[in-house]
């Protein structure tokens, strides 16, 4: 019936309160970079005092070996996380005081509960006296020994003047089980008017020890769900391959550990198995899946000189590739590492409820300790009674495990599943402000069209075929330097026709390229040079200017002094690209080009996809200059970049966006990286930081909801009116739900859909 109050206990992985001033961070350093690509050999529990272990909820507290946050009390836990899904130390601590403390519980209920069964059976077989030793013998151990733990951390929070959510549990249960103790060995201290049959002082053990009880019941249910926001890194850990076949210099093979590859290494990938570590393709043709990096499903050719990727898939070929990263550098690493840290990191919105938490807890006992005076001084009899009932169910209610989870479950669910996307978040910041963002500014090459101009149309003059004109022309654009050549050698090749050799081959500066083919004079270029050597060049400039207005690069050719041919080139569209712009309009996000090209070409390509603002011709130093001026105007700029040249603007940017395919540098200035560099993985940004962020708000509005509807409720704001009071045991089971209910609410983020509208 009476019941003492008891907040929220998570010791290992709750928590939070907020000063962080007051803390002590002791031997701060920074994670390993390989986040336990080494498995671990034990499946068991075991400390390694050499590891760093950090706060869940505070993760600016650090330091070597296990131990308690000095902010909120709870459990540090290994800032790295192994390949095996070690069970948490704290879990099968929590769980054996449990299945201990239930045992003892229920007949505890039953004893304490006996007046109100029919008839009192109970009650008239044992003597009131009997009854409280029986009653004293079972909470005691549940209640000193099952919730040790919460009278140690709460001690502790009063010494450090860090209050948290365990200085309320151990008020809570400890003034219900030291009244009932006096009550159970000194009843004579009480007045009469408060005794009850037999004698006795009306006792609360089993107030105290099913507090007691249910906090340790939902501690192990949040402990358990916790564990599941390590999956994303464990699936990325479990990625890397254990074993690689290792080429040596006398042509034999043999296969060795992954950590004895080194850089320079020739491996042998054969059909189906994965590959080691980053590197280089030496020989070789095959399709590699690399879904389980970018996300993209679709196989990528892989031949001589290509790059593949640690942990991805070879298809059906044979493949002997060249390590140039290995350990901690491979992009699987990275990745893990990026991860693990983004988890770890505070978001702008955890400062509310840091703020809160704050002034939380001392508010909360001031609140109990009115409420016990106005029930002792005006409240129905037995006053004292009702005034321990009341206060004790407002500690345990209150308890603000809920509202300190509530930001960092839902960050830490939503970069694992980012990263199983290909979209890695640098830090939660990053995340949340993604959300705000205004205006995209996105390059033309590489993110919008695909970056590798291809062959689109061969205009003839003057009798000549296609395949004649092709043929030439792409001879003698072998041997140029020419952006355009390369498209224009593969649509030959693509086409099966013959690369003729080349004599007399002239480079001219400004206008294009000079030689002989099959002892026929060649021209490839612009106007200019055509005009110098006196081919009239009317007709085919009238084509090339067509073939501009619509995106192509043309190129004009003369065979013998004769107008020959227009070679047009086209960087194609991405495919993704139109739907994604469609999806940033629809959330009122302005999309700006921001490019080297020229604007004629800009322009074209911005019509054919809607894009908003075209800013053409723009050099490298001016990026940042363009991103400034739309900042002044008050936009939340994402900038998206993958060049060196574009660190400066990706720093600036209120959100920087590097593609995947970009440099090193690139990614360190980003706040978001994608493994694919496409506008669809934007968007698959974009959605995660709203999806996540809904989540936090309505696990924020759930723990202030909860606090500010229960604290009224357990004071007995419905007494007056209904008659009804809240017992601190069911208080306490609305308190561990409600922290339950936070973790399995961020845990809903793995299931959400970030594909396409």
């Amino acid at each position: 019936m009476d019941h003492t109050q008891h907040k929220r206990k998570n010791q290992t992985s709750h928590h939070h309160q907020a000063d962080h001033s007051c803390c002590s961070i002791d031997h701060k350093k920074e994670a390993k970079p390989l986040m336990g690509l080494k498995p671990s050999a034990e499946q068991t529990p075991k400390v390694d005092s050499e590891a760093i272990y950090t706060c869940p909820m505070h993760p600016e507290i650090q330091q070597k070996g296990p131990g308690n946050c000095p902010i909120c009390g709870m459990a540090l836990e290994p800032e790295e996380v192994s390949l095996e899904e070690v069970e948490n130390p704290e879990l099968i601590d929590f769980t054996k005081r449990l299945k201990v403390s239930i045992p003892l519980t229920v007949p505890l209920l039953l004893l304490a509960m006996s007046d109100l069964i029919p008839g009192q059976p109970v009650q008239h077989a044992i003597p009131a006296g009997i009854n409280a030793g029986l009653q004293f013998l079972l909470a005691t151990p549940v209640v000193l020994w099952g919730g040790f733990p919460f009278f140690e951390r709460g001690w502790a929070s009063v010494k450090s003047r860090n209050f948290n959510m365990f200085t309320l549990i151990a008020i809570g249960t400890g003034v219900a089980y030291l009244f009932s103790l006096v009550g159970t060995f000194f009843p004579s201290v009480f007045p009469e008017s408060l005794k009850v049959h037999g004698g006795m002082v009306p006792l609360y053990y089993e107030a105290a020890a099913v507090i007691t009880a249910l906090v340790l019941l939902g501690q192990v249910l949040e402990l358990r769900a916790r564990s599941q926001t390590g999956n994303a890194i464990r699936a990325l850990l479990g990625l890397a391959p254990k074993m690689a076949r290792k080429i040596k210099s006398d042509g034999t093979e043999e296969d060795i550990p992954v950590e004895h590859i080194h850089v320079g290494d020739l491996l042998r990938v054969r059909p189906g198995e994965k590959i080691p570590v980053d590197g280089e393709v030496t020989e070789g043709l095959s399709s590699v899946n690399e879904s389980m990096i970018t996300g993209e499903p679709i196989p990528v050719e892989k031949s001589n000189g290509d790059g593949v990727t640690g942990a991805t898939v070879n298809g059906t070929g044979s493949l002997v590739m060249k390590a140039t990263k290995v350990g901690s550098d491979t992009l699987l690493s990275q990745i893990v590492k990026m991860v693990s840290q983004a988890q770890r990191s505070r978001a702008p919105i955890q400062k509310l409820a840091d703020k809160v938490s704050g002034y939380f807890v001392p508010a909360v006992i001031v609140i109990a300790i009115i409420t016990a005076a106005v029930w002792y001084v005006v409240g129905p009899e037995p006053k004292l009674t009702h005034a321990i009932i009341n206060a004790v169910a407002v500690l345990i209610i209150a308890c603000p495990c809920a509202l300190g989870l509530a930001t960092p479950m839902s960050i830490m669910v939503a970069t694992g599943k980012g990263a199983s996307l290909g979209v890695l978040i640098k830090n939660a910041e990053a995340l949340e402000n993604l959300e705000k963002i205004t205006t995209l500014v996105v390059d033309k090459t590489g993110t919008l069209t695909l970056g590798k101009p291809r062959l689109a149309v061969v205009n003839t003059l003057n009798g000549f075929s296609e395949s004649e004109a092709l043929t030439f022309v792409a001879s003698l654009e072998k041997l140029s330097e020419h952006p355009l050549a390369e498209a224009i050698v593969q649509g030959a090749v693509d086409r099966n026709l013959k690369i003729e050799t080349v004599s007399e081959f002239e480079s001219i500066t400004g206008m294009g390229v000079k030689g002989k083919v099959q002892n026929r004079i060649v021209l490839v270029g612009n106007r200019t040079l055509l005009e110098k050597f006196g081919v009239e060049s009317n007709d085919l400039s009238e084509i090339a200017k067509k073939l501009q207005s619509t995106g192509h690069g043309a190129m004009l050719a003369a065979i013998d002094g004769k107008p020959a041919a227009v070679i047009a080139v086209k960087d194609p569209i991405k495919e993704s690209a139109k739907p994604a712009i469609k999806y940033f309009h629809s959330k009122g996000i302005k999309v700006v080009m921001l490019t080297g090209d020229n604007r004629n070409t800009a322009e074209v390509v911005a019509r054919e996809m809607g894009i908003d603002q075209v800013e053409a011709e723009v050099l490298p130093q001016q990026k940042n200059e363009m991103i400034k001026k739309l900042k002044s105007k008050g936009e939340v700029v994402a900038m998206a970049g993958d060049g060196i040249n574009d660190a400066p603007s990706l720093a600036q940017a209120d959100i920087g966006i590097a593609m995947g395919t970009g440099t090193d540098v690139a990614m360190e200035s980003a706040g978001v990286t994608l493994l694919k560099g496409d506008l669809m993985g934007i968007v698959r940004a974009h959605k995660l930081s709203q999806a996540t962020m809904k989540n936090i708000r309505q696990n924020l509005i759930f723990a202030f909801g909860y606090n500010v509807l229960g604290i009224p409720i357990a004071a007995g704001l419905l007494y007056p009116v209904f008659g009804l009071l809240l017992s601190p045991m069911i208080a306490s089971l609305a308190m561990s739900l409600s922290s339950v209910s936070v973790v399995g609410n961020a845990l809903r983020l793995r299931g959400q859909n970030l594909g396409n509208d």
